[in-house]
């Protein structure tokens, strides 16, 4: 169940980053986060209802902290990276976001920790990759591809971040993790978009695309919380870290992106490196 459930997250959450890159081509990335944050949170409130007060019999202490960090590192992450997809090739800037999964190898390394070889190898392939993904973008002097990558690797870090935090609380209290993360994050998109000028206004018919752009990735990661209570974190990162395979066939048969072949061969290793640091 929990395998299942770590798939339909990376489904889920490779539909929401290309959806969320397609529309922010028309509105500013802090728009699409503010409207759909908005639109999430109430679907939350009437999903959960009155299982969110059983959910909560977790000590406040065992959660709070965590589902602040990761709303907070959440929404810097979709910022950078919904900017990123507009701007840059999606099939070159989801597979380096997603290379976020070995911060917490880094991390543990920082701390004294040993991870295993393979471990290592992973964080190494994954780095090797983001340079030949990365690499014919930033030669051929486009400034908006630059910025694309840039913004790609911020994504990153804040991505590693925010799962490691949502993996914490979700172990005391899913629902409460869940609605802790979704308020702050909405908080900090929405005073971000109040304090944009010269907005596009966003109309009626953004709506719908909004709404389902919260819907999917607020399923995305309640799904991955569930997963990661009935299951090893370091298993369940397995499947869900293979989200940008799912925004890169979106965009090859949406958008016609076509890569280089070193490019491509930079995606398949930042995917191949995550798969390899999560598994050691």
């Amino acid at each position: 169940m929990s395998a299942a459930l770590a798939l339909l997250a990376s489904a889920l959450w490779g539909t929401s980053d290309f959806l969320g890159g397609t529309v922010s081509r028309r509105l500013r990335a802090v728009q699409v986060l503010a409207v759909s944050q908005v639109l999430s949170c109430a679907v939350l409130l009437a999903v959960l209802g009155s299982g969110l007060g059983r959910g909560a019999g977790a000590p406040v202490h065992a959660w709070l902290g965590w589902s602040l960090l990761a709303g907070a590192t959440w929404a810097g992450a979709m910022a950078a990276l919904y900017t990123a997809l507009a701007r840059g090739t999606m099939g070159v800037v989801a597979p380096i976001a997603a290379g976020g999964t070995v911060l917490p190898v880094l991390l543990g390394l920082a701390a004294g920790e040993r991870p295993a070889p393979l471990q290592l190898a992973g964080v190494a392939v994954a780095l090797a990759g983001v340079v030949a993904s990365a690499g014919p973008d930033l030669r051929g002097g486009s400034r908006g591809q630059g910025a694309a990558i840039a913004l790609a690797l911020v994504a990153a870090v804040f991505f590693g971040v925010e799962v490691w935090a949502l993996a914490r609380g979700s172990a005391a209290s899913v629902p409460a993790t869940l609605l802790g993360m979704r308020v702050t994050s909405a908080a900090l998109v929405v005073a971000a978009a109040l304090a944009a000028r010269g907005a596009q206004r966003v109309g009626a018919r953004d709506l719908p695309p909004l709404l389902a752009l919260g819907v999917l990735d607020l399923a995305a990661t309640a799904a991955y919380a569930l997963a990661s209570r009935g299951a090893l974190v370091s298993v369940v990162a397995v499947l869900a870290s293979l989200y940008p395979a799912v925004t890169v066939l979106l965009a090859r048969q949406v958008h016609g992106e076509r890569l280089r072949p070193v490019q491509a061969a930079g995606v398949v290793a930042v995917l191949a490196g995550a798969v390899c640091t999560s598994l050691g």
